[in-house]
């Protein structure tokens, strides 16, 4: 009657384990199958891409998205170091173009994702009454943001319009810089700048009653944005339903909502 009952405490033991370790090979199973893509964007896209983000994973719940927002050129960098990066989606084609050359993309995969604009901001209530970029060279202008005119999309559009305006050599000395738009646009909101550039897709994430636009930059190469599979990338399948998606038409319906332009694809 003892060994009865100590056979059958062994064989409930026993059961127990195996219960215990079939749920969590079941556990590790089902996270086997999930997916992460690490997706590099410049920081223009940061709302619309977390919306997306959203959306993706409700209709691939196999898959997750890892977003690495910033410039273009410190995520083309990444890049090029080796970065485990599965997508890359720069506010500019010649970071995108640097690296096709490099055989660093799958060419294939490249499209034309969203176009966009320059605009010059001011602090609410534009106590200095700036309206052109004229205006930047006078004295009173103390600070002007702008992102780094290398590695930053906006910062080398902008670069180039004052340039071409003639008014570059009188506000280089002005420039309050940041690694992205996202830090120009803090510090005209802040009022740390008497004017900054950004893209019009950032306007309308800025807070409430902080800052205005004065005005559309002319720029003469169009603000153009691609977005490609990077050939390092072990997930490429994967990687290529993010671009579908995107400029599908759940994407550009997102992509609209904040403002960017929808190229043709073709």
């Amino acid at each position: 009657m003892v060994l009865n009952k100590k056979l059958i405490l062994a064989i409930a033991a026993i059961l127990t384990i195996v219960l215990f370790v079939s749920g969590c090979t079941d556990k590790d199973y089902g996270q086997s199958q999930i997916t992460k893509i690490t997706i590099s964007a410049s920081a223009v896209f940061t709302e619309a891409f977390t919306d997306i983000e959203e959306d993706f994973e409700t209709e691939y719940p196999e898959i997750d998205l890892i977003m690495n927002f910033g410039n273009a050129g410190s995520l083309r960098m990444q890049i090029e170091g080796g970065a485990p990066i599965d997508v890359f989606a720069p506010a500019d084609t010649n970071h995108m173009d640097i690296l096709a050359s490099k055989g660093l993309i799958y060419n294939y995969s490249q499209k034309k994702l969203a176009g966009n604009s320059l605009v010059m901001i001011v602090p609410k209530g534009n106590i200095l009454n700036i309206s052109s970029m004229e205006d930047l060279i006078r004295p009173e202008v103390k600070r002007i943001a702008l992102s780094d005119t290398e590695a930053s999309a906006v910062g080398r559009y902008a670069k180039q319009s004052l340039s071409e305006e003639g008014v570059w050599n009188g506000v280089q000395n002005k420039l309050l810089t940041g690694d992205t738009v996202k830090n120009s646009l803090v510090y005209v909101e802040r009022g740390e700048a008497d004017a900054g550039f950004v893209f019009i897709t950032d306007v309308s994430s800025a807070k409430p009653d902080t800052i205005e636009m004065i005005t559309v930059v002319p720029v003469s190469t169009p603000i153009a944005y691609p977005i490609a599979v990077v050939s390092s990338t072990m997930h490429s399948e994967e990687s290529q339903l993010f671009i579908d998606f995107v400029t599908g038409e759940k994407g550009k319906s997102i992509l609209e909502q904040y403002g960017f332009s929808i190229p043709q694809n073709g």
